[in-house]
């Protein structure tokens, strides 16, 4: 250490004008996002303002280093947020839903990126930069769409199902993305190898067949014998419940997770949305296991209530949802969040916006990926003939087959069986239902929402007689936002957009604000028609609503 270098930071108590700048910065964050979320469900717009007004590209009130700061919390919260997406997975009814899924997440990745090469006529931008601006506009905001859902009372739906799988699988590609954009930065050409958008592809899909890997072979079997000695030793099952316990093993696996990927070339964002994932399988893998150890091992009434309560513990406390509400939950809603939207507003240079051309370019190409989004909803219009006829053909063939052979000796006949899953069966005691949270209560529902039922397990609905399912869908992928802002900061950042404040990062930034905040008030304005014309009608208007897709396992606030 060198004799210039001071042995500890001296304290200095803050000035009065420091205290009230930084305080009021943060209740402006949380009151602004309360307000705008009760509007128009996207308060993180209205961080994002705060950010420009108190950052550099406004006021300028936040010195500099505060701002650094700021960025640098603020990613903990965007690693927080992907953490609970991957937490709030739904295997069954992903699994269910998967190649509806897939169909609308392509579509919301594909249609964004080929209409960005418009800009090479449009703004004159070359291709790796129309590439550029096309992934940052393929994301969807997964925290807008989940929202957006809670405010409609759309989450338990089979609508529901599918947008949130779709927005899920779209940010994974977001996220991905990040690295692919950091590395066409660092590369200093203008042209797209193969290897550099190729790498962290293959890295992330490695890292995701590793950690499947480890999780059949070495966490699934760890978790027997864990079990096992969970029955045998009250001490290890105490221990093992323990809330804390649960935190120190989370902590671990999502800070390993998040440092392994930065070192083997993919995103860290993506490891801590893989992260999230394994927790909410080993909730389920944990709560089943448990179970049905209980059930073999419970030979005696007075045993038999100890067991059960311990089941019902493990179940319902020290799984991955609980452990954030209780610990992560807070500092994540009321300052990591709100720091890093504010933070993408210190990236925004909202005064070279209003000049020349780019409003109005803007404008055109958020047009332009709205409508990228929009075709999502052609995956639930009725189309006579074609491709699509076939496909479903198949897929009902699929249905009435397993129908078949799981009612076997029962009193209906095929047709009617078939019927009845394509329709809206109610969860019985041999199909238990199935929420979004991954974790089974002992009534057979799942803990968290409101459960969403076999009826969105059913493979192959019927797709619905009115447009509005379709237009909610398309309409609820349009918002943008912190992904969004994340690809397009580090593209300007990194030089892919060119130096400076390009015009292409100027566009790009227009369509991202309009989209996400568009996105949302559109849908808001669509499901209160949609519950107008229902209170009208009566709950059989739903059939010709929503059809199948607004059904719900629970009754909905009209029904009761």
């Amino acid at each position: 250490m060198s004799s210039t270098e001071a042995a500890a930071l001296a304290y200095h108590e803050p000035s009065i004008l420091t205290i009230l700048i930084q305080s009021s910065f943060l209740i402006l964050l949380n009151t602004l996002n309360w307000a705008l979320d009760a509007l128009l469900y996207c308060g993180l717009i209205g961080q994002i303002f705060i950010g420009i007004a108190y950052g550099t590209p406004g006021g300028r009130l936040l010195d500099l280093e505060v701002e650094h700061v700021v960025v640098q919390l603020g990613y903990l919260g965007l690693i927080l947020l992907v953490f609970e997406g991957g937490l709030t997975t739904s295997f069954p009814s992903l699994k269910a839903n998967i190649w509806l899924s897939l169909g609308v997440a392509v579509t919301g990745i594909a249609a964004p990126i080929g209409l960005s090469f418009i800009l090479g006529s449009l703004a004159g931008a070359t291709n790796l930069r129309c590439f550029a601006a096309g992934a940052a506009l393929c994301s969807t905001s997964l925290g807008t769409t989940l929202a957006v859902l809670r405010a409609s009372g759309l989450s338990a739906t089979r609508l529901g199902v599918v947008l949130t799988s779709a927005a899920m699988l779209d940010d994974v590609v977001g996220l991905v993305m990040v690295q692919v954009i950091s590395n066409l930065g660092n590369t200093g050409d203008e042209s797209v190898s193969a290897v550099t958008v190729v790498r962290p592809i293959l890295v992330s899909v490695g890292f995701v067949v590793v950690a499947g890997v480890v999780c059949w072979l070495v966490v699934k079997r760890g978790t027997e014998l864990i079990n096992s000695w969970r029955l045998c030793d009250g001490r290890v099952d105490r221990v093992l419940r323990k809330n804390e316990t649960a935190l120190v093993v989370h902590t671990f696996l999502l800070v390993g997770l998040v440092a392994g990927a930065s070192y083997a070339g993919t995103s860290n964002l993506f490891a801590a949305y893989t992260a999230g994932a394994v927790i909410s399988w080993w909730d389920s893998e944990v709560s089943l296991g448990i179970r049905k150890r209980v059930e073999k091992t419970a030979g005696s009434a007075t045993e038999q209530p100890r067991e059960s309560g311990s089941t019902e513990s493990t179940r319902n406390g020290g799984t991955g949802t609980h452990v954030f509400e209780r610990y992560y939950a807070p500092a994540l809603k009321w300052v990591l969040q709100p720091f890093f939207f504010a933070s993408i507003g210190f990236s925004i240079p909202i005064t070279r916006m209003f000049s020349g051309t780019v409003v109005w370019k803007g404008v055109v190409y958020a047009v332009l990926m709205m409508i990228g989004k929009l075709l999502c909803g052609l995956w639930l219009v009725r189309f006579p003939g074609g491709a699509m006829v076939l496909f479903r053909s198949m897929m009902k063939n699929r249905a009435l087959d397993k129908s078949q052979s799981a009612r076997e000796g029962s009193d209906q006949t095929p047709s009617e069986a078939s019927q009845a899953d394509i329709a809206t069966p109610a969860p019985t005691a041999a199909e238990p239902a199935t929420g979004t949270k991954g974790v089974v209560t002992a009534q057979g529902q799942q803990s968290g929402q409101s459960g969403v039922g076999t009826r969105n397990t059913t493979p192959c609905p019927a797709k619905p007689l009115s447009l509005y399912p379709a237009a909610i869908l398309g309409l609820a992928m349009v918002p943008r936002g912190e992904i969004g802002f994340l690809i397009s900061s580090i593209a300007q950042s990194q030089g892919v957009f060119g130096a400076g404040e390009s015009e292409i990062f100027l566009i790009a930034t227009w369509a991202i604000v309009l989209c996400t905040l568009i996105g949302p008030l559109c849908v808001g304005l669509l499901v209160r028609r949609v519950k107008a014309l229902e209170s009208k009608a009566g709950p059989s208007a739903r059939q010709e609503v929503l059809g199948v897709w607004g059904v719900q396992s629970s009754p909905s606030p009209v029904e009761k």
